[in-house]
């Protein structure tokens, strides 16, 4: 609890202020660890405490203060009143009977060392006056929230939800526990994320392990073996089954718990039950107990355990393993797994594979055990969500030949299921191919499943006729098998193909997914058909059509306990509201996904994506790139052709803005070809705008319009809105860069209809700028390049609301538009008529729709292009406002964009500029706001 949120704080405010002189006593109790200290540097520091004399005593170290003398309010801290000797509490007792106006008294004390429990003042209580006001305050564990925020604050975005409920569980809450792991943490600054593993990595901090063994150790011999029973079974346990582990009689137990309770090592639970102080103190008594004496504790608690109703699968499996009982922790280890399958809950299912692994792992398991695990572990994995221990342990067991071949088949069918679907990437094609071949004779259903996952075509690098062959092998094998669940993997195959290359018909298949079936396999091969279909429409531009099957898909992979397929869901949706521009929070909760998905990269494509996308409409171009290509960036071959296509669309676009016409023209062909190889030009959507116009600009014209050719005659026949919105985006593009923007900016405007039309907020924005940009660059002459020159030969240092100015050669550039947004520097020139007033509108309203959705940098390219068409009776008078120690506007977007990370050449190239200009910009604002570095204008952020 903060010092501001104590309710006694009030009283102890009013006495030492004077406005209620009476004095006050706060009693502050809390167990070790809980905060007393820090509450007691709080208050010493407290504004409100500054007018009154101060001492803080430490109880023990040396005698009392001098008595109180004079009139002056006075805060007299006692800390760890526990320690205190007689002497010093009789003292402390005088001093509370005769309290005086003004006198405000803090003590703080650990309740379970007080000599005599309860009385803290010791014996007898102190006679307090009638006019001292005696309150009580109780330190408390911090709640699961409050751990998370603390995490937060100390270790910043990369501390995963998991990581935070990781150190709540073993802390149990205790602050300095929590103080100490997050430490520990923070002493592995280049982690890209913490995880639960990583907490659990961190061990027993030492402030604790001291406590807690040297409480134990002072105990007295009898009583110690409750305490050890606690250790190990670790969760709150009743008395009578505390004193059955520690193999102690009932009386002795008694004592024994009295004993424990008494130290503060005990703790009493809400429900009678009792537990040690955390389960960190668990672990540190647990690996300091001798072996036969921690697996003679084992082998009691797990016969309490067994003796439960309903069995806790999981803890038996633990306890049996730590006695050495081999035969039945297996049989705990399959229970658990058997019971995660058929709950399909996805805590359950990490649990069970965890098991699953330490036993494939253990020597004490026989060839014919693993051979019996090994299955269960891989249809485990599967099902749930994998780890790189079950990719290891499945890769060893497939390479046994001790197997029986149909078990190693099956278990290569799994394996490459998971490296799929999971990890990505080519690795688990070769292990679905051999699989399929192992099975089709003998288990044409488990053959069959691996042939839909070949006909998938997120595979990268084969075309769509594979996938169609590979489609028809697993529809004939499914019927050979008879099998229902087969049946149901070749109808989710086929709806996922049909739906991704955008087939007319494929919605009227989804119908034949057999959402209702009683065989919960054939479900969970269903729900995934509606998961597939809804990334599909997503792709294709069937928004609604994705918002319903997505809800469709995630209430079945949650009924038929399919965590996987519920995940992939998850990542589609924050595709689809980047899409629609529901970005408010979006960040946030892509670096949730990522953090929580990091290990599974084929999974947290979509939120790395997404982050990669907003950091660059936000003009944080360094933070996109590692995104979208560098290390935290999915890798290649880990990307699903569709997300491949649209990150080589944000690079080609990067690089275009900074005129590396070049290296944008690299990219673009490299993303087209893969897009032509693959055969499904929907998913060209996201890069053709800019491929094209790089290509073009890069002085391929006849390239860039054999581009869009085959653009337009990939999609004839496609069910694909969003693809044929972007095709008139491209020829928009093309348009514009070969010189013909009158015919530019009636595409655009068709464009912008469409996306309109389609809920595509930013991509109807961006094409609406370049309507607008078109049309100015129709309407008005190109400037002389002696007017353009003059213009910035002499600019006013502090010129903010003028015409930009480009000096030539600042910015050199094969296209215009880099370095005059697509338009002239001078409307007035031989033959100009004025501005198009409604391009500038259209304009003046695309600022608006950019800035309400965040994306900064496209306001600040638009508005410096509206700035130079705005009419010359608009423009401000010569002189400049008198802005003083205040940014102006021009260096307040010049600020903002440098510290997004922009050199100062990006920079001049969004905002029409000299690098030059923007560099006296740069240190303007940077003397202004007192900073000494350009790197601390990231940290202004919005107050720069």
């Amino acid at each position: 609890m903060a010092l501001g949120d104590a309710p006694w704080t009030n009283r102890l405010r009013r006495t030492l202020d004077g406005e209620d002189g009476r004095p006050v006593l706060v009693l502050v109790e809390g167990p070790a660890g809980y905060g007393k200290s820090r509450l007691v540097r709080c208050l010493a520091g407290a504004p409100w405490t500054a007018r009154a004399a101060r001492e803080v005593w430490v109880c023990g170290d040396g005698d009392p203060p001098a008595p109180p003398v004079g009139d002056r309010p006075l805060l007299l801290v006692a800390e760890d009143l526990h320690r205190a000797g007689e002497r010093d509490l009789a003292w402390l007792r005088g001093v509370l009977e005769r309290a005086g106006q003004g006198l405000a008294v803090v003590v703080t004390y650990r309740p379970e060392e007080l000599p005599v429990p309860g009385l803290p003042l010791g014996t007898p209580p102190p006679r307090y006056p009638s006019q001292l006001s005696v309150r009580r305050h109780r330190l408390e564990a911090w709640s699961a929230d409050a751990v998370r925020r603390y995490a937060a604050e100390a270790l910043g975005r990369r501390c995963t939800p998991e990581a935070a409920a990781r150190l709540h569980e073993r802390s149990a809450g205790v602050p300095q526990v929590v103080a100490d792991l997050v430490e520990a943490l923070r002493d592995c600054p280049d982690q890209p994320w913490y995880t639960p593993a990583d907490v659990d990595a961190v061990g027993v901090p030492v402030r604790l392990a001291d406590l807690v063994l040297g409480r134990a150790g002072a105990l007295p011999a009898p009583q110690r073996p409750v305490v050890w029973a606690a250790a190990v079974l670790e969760r709150p346990a009743p008395d009578t089954e505390l004193i059955a582990v520690a193999a102690l009689t009932p009386r002795e137990g008694r004592a024994a718990l009295a004993g424990a309770l008494a130290s503060g090592l005990l703790v009493e639970a809400d429900d009678g039950r009792y537990r040690l102080i955390c389960p960190l103190a668990a672990q540190a008594l647990r690996e300091t107990l001798p072996g036969p004496l921690r697996k003679e504790l084992h082998g009691r608690a797990a016969d309490a355990l067994a003796g439960h109703r309903p069995v806790s699968w999981p803890a038996l499996a633990r306890h049996r393993r730590a006695a050495g009982r081999v035969r039945s922790w297996l049989r705990a280890v399959e229970q658990a797994a058997h019971e995660a399958h058929v709950l399909g809950e996805s805590a359950r299912y990490q649990e069970a594979i965890g098991l699953l692994e330490q036993a494939m792992a253990s020597p004490l398991v026989s060839p014919q055990a693993r051979a019996r695990l090994a299955p269960v572990l891989a249809r485990s994995a599967v099902d749930g969500l994998r780890s790189d221990q079950t990719v290891e342990a499945l890769q060893r067991v497939v390479q046994d030949d001790s197997l029986p071949a149909a078990v190693r088949g099956e278990i290569r069918l799994d394996l490459g299921l998971l490296l799929v679907n999971q990890v990505g990437g080519e690795d688990g094609r070769g292990v679905l191919e051999q699989a399929a071949a192992e099975l089709r004779e003998e288990r044409p259903a488990l053959a069959a499943r691996a042939m839909c996952a070949l006909a998938s075509p997120r595979w990268p690098a084969t075309g769509v006729a594979v996938h169609d062959r590979w489609l028809r092998a697993a529809d004939e094998a499914a019927a050979d098998s008879g099998d229902p669940a087969a049946h149901a993997a070749v109808a989710t195959a086929r709806v996922t193909l049909a739906t991704m290359r955008g087939d007319p018909r494929a919605w009227t298949l989804i119908e034949d997914l057999p959402t209702t079936s009683t065989d919960t396999q054939a479900r969970r091969h269903a729900a995934r058909g509606l998961c597939n279909a809804a990334d599909a429409a997503v792709w294709l531009g069937h928004y609604e059509r994705a918002e319903k099957l997505l809800a469709e898909g995630v209430e079945l992979s949650v009924t038929s306990g399919s965590p996987f397929t519920e995940h992939t869901a998850l990542g589609t949706r924050l595709t689809l509201d980047w899409m629609l521009g529901r970005w408010q929070g979006l960040a946030e909760r892509c670096e949730a996904f990522v953090a929580a998905t990091f290990d599974m990269p084929l999974i947290s494509s979509d939120g790395r994506l997404v982050l990669g996308l907003l950091a660059l409409a936000q003009g944080e171009w360094g933070r996109a790139v590692s995104w979208l290509s560098g290390e935290r960036g999915t890798a290649p071959e880990y990307v699903s052709p569709s997300q491949a296509a649209a990150m080589s669309g944000a690079l080609v676009r990067r690089e275009l803005a900074r005129d590396e016409v070049a290296n944008a023209a690299v990219e673009a062909r490299t993303a087209w070809e893969k897009v032509a190889r693959k055969g499904i030009w929907a998913w060209a959507a996201e890069l053709a705008p800019w491929a094209v116009e790089a290509t073009a600009r890069a002085g391929r014209v006849a390239e860039a319009r054999a581009m869009v050719d085959a653009f337009a005659e990939g999609l004839h026949g496609v069910d694909a809105p969003g693809a044929r919105a972007s095709l008139t985006w491209t020829r928009a593009a093309l348009a514009e860069a070969t010189g013909e923007p009158a015919r530019a900016a009636g595409l655009y405007r068709e464009a912008s209809a469409s996306y309109a039309a389609l809920g595509r907020t930013y991509a109807r924005t961006l094409t609406a700028e370049g309507a607008g940009r078109s049309a100015l660059t129709a309407h008005a002459p190109h400037p002389r390049a002696d007017e353009a020159n003059a213009a910035d030969a002499h600019p006013h240092p502090d010129a903010v609301d003028g015409a930009a100015h480009t000096r030539a050669g600042d910015v050199p550039t094969a296209d215009p538009r880099i370095a005059t947004g697509g338009r002239p520097l001078s409307l007035t020139g031989d033959g100009g008529d004025g501005p198009d007033t409604d391009a500038i509108a259209e304009l003046a309203a695309c600022i608006e729709q950019f800035t309400e959705l965040g994306a900064s940098w496209d306001a600040a390219r638009t508005r410096a292009l509206l700035r130079a068409h705005s009419p010359a009776p608009e423009r401000r008078p010569n002189g400049r406002p008198a802005y003083g120690d205040q940014l102006s506007p021009r260096e307040r977007e010049v600020a903002q964009l440098a510290g997004a990370g922009l050199t100062n050449r990006e920079i001049a190239a969004t905002l029409h500029l000299s690098p030059r200009t923007v560099e006296q910009h740069v240190a303007r604002a940077m003397r202004k706001l007192n900073l000494a570095s350009r790197q601390q204008l990231a940290e202004t952020g919005d107050d720069a």
